[in-house]
């Protein structure tokens, strides 16, 4: 199991695991018995994913196991499980905010100037460092009263124009825009290859499932149930599993289903994630399930030998009417559900 997994969380796997081996079945009877795939089955009994409520109840059911037991293991696990994806997601945040201070610390203040000195009647002020205007230039002051006890000020002689030069720090003020611009794309750079590593890293599907063409789309803009990640079309093309979309909250149901040969394909619908999917049982090694809906079109296959059940990606769907699951057997028969 992975060395950063949650002790409670490594607990739970390894019960999970005893089960399994007292029961005396393969992984591949457990994954046909409870009606989820082989390779989930593996993930869970590895601690890389934490199983679902449903996935556990089968589970007990197949084991002989008393589920009120399993099932309060598992919610601690599940806490377990948060708590680590939380401190996931503030690690990434530090990670973010450091670097965005990084490359804007690059950068220092503007200087803090003291304003010219006046002087009396007959001197002038040297322009001080860091003052706007051109360089080596010293504007004088009008003049002031010679001495405080007349009452008629002199008329003050008016300023001379200074004689235009070159502005000062020309070359610094490039070099230091230049340096900004290339902090602030530094940093647009490693928010969106985290934006890409957090939305594209939980689909947990099988490299053997293909996804083609665009979902059908269906609102996003509602609160979600704990557990459940995506909705419509932001559910198109991830993992039903892996998104919550089988748990108790997903409410899944088999929405359609028809035999082709031994050959059980079905259309599972979750109305909380807004999504449908294909799912074959009591299949056989080459045997392939597709799911449509609209132009939308996911598909699985069988690849090893002592697996019976395959699934597809998911497809958004805003009813379960809408989507139609066909199997494609080893032997070239072909079926479709109504």
């Amino acid at each position: 199991m992975p060395d950063e997994l949650d002790p409670q969380v490594s607990e739970f796997a390894s019960q999970l695991r005893r089960l399994v081996d007292r029961s005396g079945l393969s992984v591949a009877a457990v994954a046909d018995r409870t009606g989820y795939s082989k390779t989930s089955w593996d993930r869970y009994l590895g601690g890389r994913l934490l199983a679902p409520k449903g996935a556990i109840i089968a589970l007990a059911e197949v084991t002989g196991t008393n589920p009120v037991h399993l099932t309060t293991m598992w919610e601690l696990a599940e806490r377990a499980w948060s708590r680590s994806e939380m401190r996931h997601d503030m690690t990434m945040e530090a990670i973010r905010v450091s670097q965005a201070r990084a490359a804007l610390g690059e950068f220092g203040a503007p200087p803090v100037t003291a304003p010219p000195t006046k002087t009396r009647k007959g001197s002038s002020a040297t322009a001080a460092p860091g003052i706007a205007g051109p360089a080596g230039v010293s504007p004088t002051v009008p003049p002031q009263p010679a001495t405080p006890d007349k009452h008629v000020a002199e008329k003050a002689e008016p300023p001379r124009a200074p004689r235009p030069g070159p502005p000062d720090g020309v070359g610094g003020a490039k070099r230091r825009l230049l340096m900004f611009a290339a902090g602030v794309v530094g940093v647009l750079v490693v928010i969106g290859a985290v934006f890409l590593f957090t939305n594209h890293g939980g689909g947990g599907k099988k490299a053997n499932a293909t996804h083609t063409s665009a979902s059908p789309s269906v609102s996003t803009n509602q609160e979600l149930p704990a557990g459940v990640k995506c909705v419509g079309a932001s559910c198109t093309g991830k993992d039903a599993e892996a998104m919550g979309c089988t748990t108790d909250a997903g409410a899944a149901t088999t929405a359609k289903t028809a035999t082709v040969g031994t050959t059980v394909v079905e259309v599972r619908y979750s109305k909380t994630c807004g999504a449908a999917w294909g799912r074959i049982t009591t299949g056989v090694a080459g045997d392939s399930v597709q799911v449509t809906a609209g132009t939308a079109k996911e598909t699985d296959t069988i690849s090893a030998t002592g697996d019976a059940i395959a699934y597809t990606p998911m497809v958004a769907v805003k009813d379960a009417g809408e989507a139609k699951a066909c199997v494609t057997l080893a032997s070239g028969q072909k079926g479709c559900t109504t």
